[in-house]
Formats: C-alpha cells, structure tokens, sequence
C-alpha cells in the first residue's frame, strides 16, 4: 500500500518536473533515505518547482532561503527576541523551522551562515545561546548553486559538504522536453488542470523509512560498497592513476550514505534487495562531493566523475 502511495508522488512530481526524472528520483531518495541534497545546475531547470511540487505531495510546510552575501546566521536559525511588555527576552524561530528547506545559491552566502545550517542538517537542532530547540521530525534540506557564475561566491567547506548525502549535476533538457515544458506552462497559466496528488502523511513517510531499512544487502554486495569507499581513501593498492588523481577519501558518512541511498532507491523501485546496478547508481552523488582530487588532477582538468568512473572500473565485486 505505501509502495503505491510512492508510486502515485513519483508520478505527481514527473508531470509536474518535466524532463528531470534524475533530479525526482534523488529527491525521493533523499526523503526515504532521510538525508540533504546538494543541487548544482544552471539556473532555471525546476529546482525551486521541484522541491515546491515535493512539499505539495507531502504533509509538510516548504520555505525557501535566499543565500546573500549580507545574509546573518540567525537569519537562518532565528534569534532571541527582547519583549518590552513582559521585560524577557523570547525566541522567534527562523525560517530552517519548517519541514523542507530551500537553500538557494547557498555559495553566494559566507562561511559563518554557511556552518549555520551545520548543526541543523547533522544534529537536527538549533543552538540559540544557552538553548538548544529541536528541528521537525521530517527535515531536509535541498541547496542549490550555479555552477556558472563564481564570482562573489564562498565554496562549501568540506565539513558542510559531507553533510549531504547527495550531489546532484542536472543538464539541460533536450527538445521533446522543451516542448512539453511549453505545453505545461502554457496550461497553468490558462488554469488548465494539471495534476494533482493526495499529500503523504509524516506517519507515512517514516514507515517508508522503516520499510527502506529492512531492504536486504547480500554480503559480497556489502563489501563491495565498503571496497569502493575504500577505493578512495587507499587508491594506489586499486591503480596508478587513482593514487594521483585523489589526495583525500570518503569518510564512513559516505559508507553510511551510500548504504542508505542504495537501499532506498532498490526500495523505490519496487525491490526489497540491493543490486550492483543501485550502488553503482548512487557512487556518482554521494562520492562526488566528497573526493579532494589532487593538483595533478586538476592540471590535468580531471573532474571527480572521472575518478569515479575509474573507481568503478578497477574495484571488482567479490565472489
């Protein structure tokens, strides 16, 4: 029953996010798997609609935080508040109270917001003084940047990197899709009907959860997840190559991540198993954040997909 109540958000949302199956599934994945996105694309390809259409099929509210150079950390968190009347000061919770997190352009704020949003995503709480509040039991956060403009832009630090347990790339869309785009944009504005969807409760969407947890993993699988991982921290004993080309590994989170991630896409995709094919799916998000490629890498202009794909061409599956 819930696998169909699934089915019917994942269809609701590729109506309504044309052309970007890629961008809905890891969406999902992330809800099921209970982790944050990462989001890097040229501007104007549904991310905002995405996560927007996502909070419609779900029993959750949506806000959306534009990141700006100006921005203050308790922009984000909220602040204590002194109240005149009754001589106490009281907290006004920020916009990161809310059950799905739009972090726009989060690169074009500096560090000190930037870490703001560390606590959160990692221990879901904020610390506002002496006080710690706790965040929704459904939290996640998708940021996005553009990969296009990197002037008056702070690059994540790793420490805020390893927090999501995806990165997305997304292309643009070829022109079959574009027309469709025209054709669906063309229908909302005329107040057309377009679909619609009865919203997942949170009661729900931690079964899915549940339910994600029990996807079995063979243990020849489950060591090949771990020789992956530890492809990246210990390249040279896999190749040459990869002993350039990587200065520093995945920490256990991406083990973790890659678990989780690998057990909820098999899950959506009907299976209560793991196959090579959902690991090897999920190596390029969860890994290529996480990789600090060498100098030698970037002289060479090698980019982290490519040391994943040499990743995945020298690590065998056992047995």
């Amino acid at each position: 029953m819930i696998k169909q109540q699934l089915n019917q958000l994942r269809d609701y949302l590729n109506k309504m996010i044309l052309g970007q199956s890629e961008l809905v599934d890891s969406l999902l994945i992330a809800l099921l798997a209970d982790g944050h996105i990462l989001v890097e694309s040229p501007p104007g390809l549904a991310k905002t609609r995405a996560i927007n259409a996502l909070s419609d099929g779900i029993e959750g509210d949506f806000h959306r935080i534009q990141f700006t150079p100006d921005l203050l950390p308790s922009d984000v968190t909220g602040t204590d508040i002194f109240r005149q009347e009754t001589g106490q000061f009281t907290f006004e919770k920020g916009p990161i109270f809310h059950n799905l997190i739009l972090a726009d352009e989060i690169n074009r704020a500096p560090a000190k917001v930037q870490s703001a949003l560390l606590e959160a995503m990692a221990e879901r709480q904020v610390t506002v003084g002496k006080t710690t509040y706790p965040l929704p039991d459904l939290f996640l956060v998708m940021a996005t940047q553009n990969p296009l403009e990197q002037e008056g832009t702070y690059p994540l630090p790793e420490a805020q990197l390893d927090r999501f347990i995806m990165h997305l790339e997304l292309n643009y869309p070829d022109a079959k899709t574009e027309k469709q785009i025209l054709q669906l944009n063309q229908k909302e504005i005329l107040k057309e009907a377009v679909a619609k969807v009865t919203p997942l409760l949170n009661e729900q969407i931690f079964a899915m959860r549940d339910a994600v947890m029990k996807v079995t993993i063979a243990e020849h699988l489950e060591q090949y997840l771990i020789d992956l991982i530890i492809a990246t921290r210990e390249p040279a004993r896999f190749s040459e190559q990869l002993g350039e080309w990587i200065s520093y590994g995945a920490s256990p989170r991406a083990t973790l991540a890659l678990m989780r991630t690998a057990k909820a896409r098999a899950w959506l995709n009907g299976r209560d198993f793991v196959t090579p094919e959902d690991i090897i799916n999920n190596l390029y998000p969860v890994l290529r954040h996480r990789l600090i490629l060498s100098y030698e890498a970037e002289a060479q202009g090698v980019s982290a997909n490519r040391v994943i794909q040499e990743i995945i061409n020298q690590v065998a599956i056992a047995g």
